[in-house]
């Protein structure tokens, strides 16, 4: 683990809080399927705070992330990056819950784009 408070938690860091919590092998109540999808990512508060972070799943309504410090619960950004472009998404977090090592899981859904014609 990093020195750095609000420093990106690791792979590694996630691998073993995802282990600490398990995933449920009963049935999934979830509408829709998620996918596991580790990769970095920043969320800008509404405040304009940025929070280094590493999602953990991802749907078509939302996703799950890893990080250091609690999000309140309201619409951010959630900045992802790939080799050759940035993604933006706009998402509401509905819940950060603490976890081992001073970490945050949270999770939230995407709202849609701003002038998007329906």
């Amino acid at each position: 683990m990093s020195s750095d408070p609000w420093s990106r938690p690791s792979m590694e860091d996630l691998k073993e809080i995802l282990e600490h919590i398990g995933n449920p092998t009963s049935e999934n109540s979830r509408a829709v399927d998620r996918l596991e999808l580790s990769v970095p990512a920043e969320i800008v508060t509404s405040r304009g705070n940025t929070v280094s972070a590493v999602t953990r799943e991802i749907s078509r309504f939302g996703l799950g992330m890893l990080h250091r410090g609690a999000i309140q619960p309201g619409e951010v950004t959630v900045k992802m990056a790939s080799e050759s472009r940035q993604f933006d998404y706009r998402v509401e977090i509905k819940w950060c819950i603490p976890c081992e090592k001073g970490m945050f899981l949270s999770g939230g859904e995407f709202l849609a784009k701003e002038n998007t014609e329906a």
